[in-house]
């Protein structure tokens, strides 16, 4: 009887070799918040945005179309079709810039001020940057050298990508509100530097998507 009460424990707590899976991911995660400090609880918070994806991805297209739908149905008809200076990727030049301002007129720049600056564009550039976040850490971790990193760097890792082009959002969205709210602040010298700000932060937009979808090619090939 001794014996067979010591072997049935052993046999018991012998678990099965099993891939990496999303519940050692989490426990890695709650390892690091067992250890306390402030960088690794926002770690932790970090790593758990992978398992809000789906919603977060789902949020950011929705707003995304709402903003495309006022862009092209309402913007633009206040503008007289002049594009508005947040989606022009490859930036504008000075008078470009004047033209739409002059187009819109007051009226239209407090309109887009109060439907875009203050409402929509206040989440949107946080929102997309935890969804790049969260897709940054989904398809990483499908990879063994990303899987093999500690907790806190692979939420450094997704951090450094995306953090950079929420700033330049931001910064972008302010420079052109101030435009709009201000026609006295345009100037050659303001609209130049509204235009790299525009670029920049496209440029920056373009690093953390290229390398989700590098990561999610690379996790369907060693599938």
């Amino acid at each position: 009887m001794p014996d067979f009460v010591k072997a049935t424990p052993m046999t018991s707590r012998s678990p099965a070799k099993a891939p990496i899976t999303r519940a050692e991911f989490d426990r890695e995660a709650d390892q690091s918040d067992r250890q306390g400090g402030l960088w690794c609880d926002l770690s932790v918070a970090v790593l758990r945005l992978s398992r809000h994806a789906a919603a977060l991805s789902i949020a950011s297209i929705a707003l995304f179309l709402a903003m495309t739908a006022l862009e092209f149905l309402y913007f633009q008809r206040l503008s007289g079709g002049l594009a508005s200076l947040d989606i022009r990727v490859a930036g504008f030049t000075p008078d470009e810039g004047m033209a739409w301002l002059t187009a819109l007129g007051r009226r239209g720049g407090e309109i887009i001020i109060v439907w875009h600056y203050l409402t929509f564009d206040v989440l949107f550039p946080a929102l997309l940057s935890l969804t790049l976040v969260s897709l940054i850490l989904v398809y990483g971790r499908r990879l063994s050298t990303f899987r093999a990193m500690s907790a806190q760097l692979q939420a450094l890792f997704s951090l450094v990508l995306v953090l950079p082009y929420a700033v330049a959002d931001y910064a972008q969205n302010f420079a052109v509100a101030r435009l709009l709210s201000d026609f006295q602040s345009a100037n050659p010298d303001s609209l130049a530097f509204a235009s790299l700000l525009t670029v920049t932060k496209f440029a920056l937009l373009a690093i953390p998507v290229f390398v989700i979808a590098v990561f999610a090619l690379a996790g369907q090939r060693w599938r």
